[in-house]
C-alpha cells in the first residue's frame, strides 16, 4: 500500500482523484489550508496543513510519501498576474523539488491544455504543439512555465508524468472553477458569446486519466485528458437544450466583445465579463486526446451525460437559476436576429471575420 501525498484534493478534480487514490487503496495524505473547502472530502484521508508555497511545511508532508498527485494551482482568469506566477509557477517549483529531494518513485503533475495553448482557428491540436504565447492571458503563460519547470526537473531524475486536462465539467465544483460558464448560462448571466472552440471532458474521466497516468505513462511525457471539441454554438445550444433555458441570443464580434470589456472594466463594482475571458473564449481550445488513449488506457465517455450532470448539480446546489423554459429577454432576442442578420449580409459581402 503506497503512501501517497495529493495537493489540490479539494477541488473539482482533485477530489476525484482523491475518491479513486482511496478506493485504490492509498495511504491517502492530503494537503489542506485553513480556508480550503472539505464538502468534496467524503473518503478518507490524512490531513496535512500545509500551504505549497511553504517549502518547509511541502518537505514535513512529502516525509515517507512513495507517490505525489499535485493539482494544486490557480484557474482564476481574474487573479492577479502575480499571484498566477506564485501559485503555479514557484508553487510546482516548491513541490517538484522537494519531491525530488524526498526520493518520491512517482510524480503526476497536473498541467492543462492552457501549456499548451490554443490550436489554430479550425484544426486540433496535440502534445507536440509549440507552445507559441503573446495572448495577454496570464493564465496560460503561467501553466506553461510551471510545466518547463517539471520537465526540468524530469532531465534531473524527477520521475514525473504530465496530464494536461481540457475544460472539465461535471458535478462537485464547489469552487465556481471550469463549471462557471453553464452556471452564467442557467443563471442568465451570459447575455453574449464569441466565436471560438472548447474541449470538455467530465471530471471523472479526468481522475481516472491521472491514475492510468500514474500507472502506465511515460516518465517526461504528457498527456492530453479531453474529450468532445465543441465550437460555442453547438455547446451552448446543447447547454440550452438540456437544461431548458434558452442559451445566449447575442453572437458578438471578437473586437466589439473586447471593446465592450474594456469600456466595462472601467466600471465601479464586478464587471459581467472581463477582457481576459473574451479572448479565452475567442480562440480554439480543441485537441486530441489519441496519445492518452493509445499509450494509457484512456476513454472518456459520452459528452452528453457531463454536460446533463454539471447541470442537474447546479440545480441541485444553486440558487437563482432560471426555470426549465425560461427564454432570453425579447431586446436580447431581438439583438441577436439583428447580429445574425447581419453576419450573413457580411460573409456574402466576404466581410466577415
Amino acid at each position: 500500500m503506497p503512501t501517497t501525498l495529493l495537493t489540490g484534493g479539494a477541488g473539482l478534480v482533485g477530489s476525484q482523484v482523491g475518491r479513486l487514490l482511496a478506493q485504490r487503496g492509498d495511504a491517502l495524505r492530503l494537503t489542506v489550508r485553513r480556508q480550503t473547502n472539505l464538502e468534496n472530502l467524503d473518503f478518507a484521508y490524512e490531513p496535512v496543513h500545509c500551504d505549497i508555497l511553504d517549502r518547509r511545511a511541502v518537505r514535513r508532508a512529502l516525509r515517507g510519501v512513495d507517490r505525489l498527485f499535485h493539482l494544486a494551482g490557480s484557474t482564476s482568469l481574474r487573479a492577479p498576474v502575480e499571484a498566477l506566477f506564485q501559485i503555479n509557477v514557484e508553487g510546482t517549483r516548491i513541490v517538484l523539488e522537494e519531491a525530488l529531494r524526498a526520493g518520491v518513485q512517482r510524480v503526476v503533475y497536473t498541467s492543462s491544455i492552457a501549456a499548451i495553448g490554443p490550436a489554430p482557428r479550425g484544426t486540433v491540436a496535440d502534445e507536440s504543439q509549440i507552445f507559441v504565447g503573446g495572448y495577454g492571458l496570464p493564465y496560460m503563460d503561467s501553466k506553461h512555465e510551471a510545466e518547463v519547470e517539471a520537465l526540468r526537473l524530469a532531465a534531473r531524475g524527477l520521475p514525473v508524468v504530465i496530464v494536461n486536462p481540457a475544460f472539465t465539467f461535471g458535478a462537485g465544483d464547489v469552487n465556481r472553477s471550469s463549471t462557471e460558464l453553464v452556471r452564467r448560462v442557467l443563471r442568465r448571466e451570459l447575455p453574449a458569446y464569441v466565436d471560438g472552440a472548447l474541449n470538455v471532458v467530465d471530471v471523472k474521466d479526468v481522475a481516472r486519466g491521472h491514475l492510468l497516468a500514474d500507472e502506465r505513462g511515460t516518465v517526461g511525457e504528457r498527456y492530453i485528458l479531453g474529450n468532445r471539441n465543441f465550437t460555442f454554438d453547438r455547446l451552448l445550444a446543447d447547454i440550452g437544450r438540456i437544461s431548458g433555458v434558452e442559451p445566449p441570443a447575442i453572437k458578438l464580434p471578437t473586437s466589439v466583445a473586447l471593446a465592450l470589456a474594456k469600456a466595462a472594466a472601467d466600471l465601479p463594482g464586478r464587471t459581467p465579463v472581463t477582457v481576459g475571458e473574451v479572448r479565452v473564449a475567442s480562440l480554439w481550445w480543441a485537441y486530441s486526446s489519441a496519445k492518452a488513449k493509445r499509450e494509457l488506457g484512456y476513454s472518456p465517455g459520452h459528452h452528453e451525460d457531463t454536460l446533463s450532470e454539471t447541470i442537474a448539480w447546479y440545480r441541485e446546489n444553486e440558487q437563482r437559476l432560471a426555470a426549465p423554459g425560461a427564454r432570453q429577454a425579447i431586446p436580447l432576442r431581438l439583438l441577436g436576429y439583428s447580429f445574425r442578420q447581419a453576419d450573413g449580409v457580411l460573409r456574402r459581402l466576404g466581410l466577415a471575420e
